[in-house]
């Protein structure tokens, strides 16, 4: 559910983020509450964290980047 100028896909019931394109189609981001069996995947890293919530503490020892991850 979306426009099709959009790379975003977005649950045409509850409006939640359902997957993005990315880099012009070439890989596919998918908001893991959508999957209903375990992907058998796990974080890595936790990028992005200059801009996370100040109430939200990370619990786990996995690397922090501020923005995206070092190479």
């Amino acid at each position: 559910f979306g426009d099709e100028s959009s790379h975003d896909a977005h649950c045409g019931r509850c409006g939640s983020l359902v997957y993005s394109l990315v880099r012009e189609g070439a890989y596919v981001h998918v908001a893991m509450g959508t999957l209903m069996d375990d992907p058998g995947i796990r974080p890595s890293a936790h990028i992005f964290v200059g801009s996370k919530a100040p109430w939200f503490t990370i619990t786990d020892d996995l690397p922090q980047y501020r923005e995206h991850a070092d190479g």
